[in-house]
């Protein structure tokens, strides 16, 4: 009984087509190979699997347009140049200015990086130290680290400098103070993006440190950052239309 071929050209054509599958779909649109042939002749082309989505996706290297981050997305799916979750997190922590927190780390690889990053410090390949009340992953080499570590309270610092240059009596703590009583005068809007003007004055590392200094949550003044930068202000008021109250009728007393 003669054995199906499964030729690498069908599979480069499929992805060509399709640009990512899962295995099934791959297995089904060639012919159903058994799977320990299927990923011989994927190893044979370069292949990446997802880091989102539990790895169930694949595609090939020649076909991802990876960012400066080293990622690339399809359809919701991530893939990374680096491989899986554990080793992009860690890949991207080391090669950072500053290090990331977790919630930053979310924002650039777009799904939960909590365990992992809790994992990758369990096994000594990132370490953690906690830089004004947020938890901030660094290089697990010492000499990165501290580095990383350095510049980024330097960016925290830049955040109020202005109003302790102008003022060389007043501390850093007061001058803190300051910024957040003029936030609790702004309204809801207002206070948004100041927030995230104030997040773009840091860069990497502003949302979660702004948030914990106002009190707001780092999606809200992301969304701040996010409506400065894409010029999404227009003429908007405080509430959407048609909110508040709904307006009644005035009775009138019957005679």
């Amino acid at each position: 009984m003669n054995r199906p071929k499964y030729e690498l050209q069908d599979i480069e054509n499929f992805f060509g087509t399709n640009k990512i599958a899962t295995l099934d779909q791959l297995k089904d649109a060639l012919g159903n190979p058994a799977r320990a042939t299927l990923f011989r002749k994927l190893a044979q082309l370069d292949y990446l699997s997802s880091y989102s989505h539990r790895g169930k996706f694949y595609t090939l290297f020649s076909i991802a347009r990876f960012t400066k981050f080293g990622l690339w997305s399809y359809r919701s799916v991530w893939f990374s140049r680096f491989g899986n979750l554990l080793q992009t997190a860690q890949s991207i922590i080391e090669s950072s200015e500053a290090g990331y927190s977790a919630s930053e780390l979310k924002e650039i690889l777009h799904v939960e990086t909590k365990h992992a990053l809790a994992q990758l410090v369990r096994c000594d390949k990132l370490q953690r130290n906690k830089v004004d009340s947020v938890y901030i992953y660094f290089s697990i080499q010492s000499t990165v680290a501290r580095n990383q570590e350095k510049i980024r309270k330097s960016r925290l610092k830049s955040s109020f400098s202005s109003v302790v240059l102008n003022n060389p009596d007043l501390a850093a703590e007061e001058a803190k103070a300051l910024i957040v009583l003029f936030c609790s005068m702004l309204d809801e809007r207002q206070r948004r993006l100041y927030a995230g003007l104030e997040s773009l004055k840091l860069g990497y590392g502003g949302d979660t440190y702004i948030a914990s200094l106002l009190g707001m949550a780092p999606h809200t003044v992301a969304r701040g950052r996010k409506e400065l930068i894409g010029d999404d202000l227009g003429t908007k008021t405080i509430r959407a239309q048609g909110g508040g109250r709904l307006l009644q009728e005035k009775k009138r007393r019957k005679s």
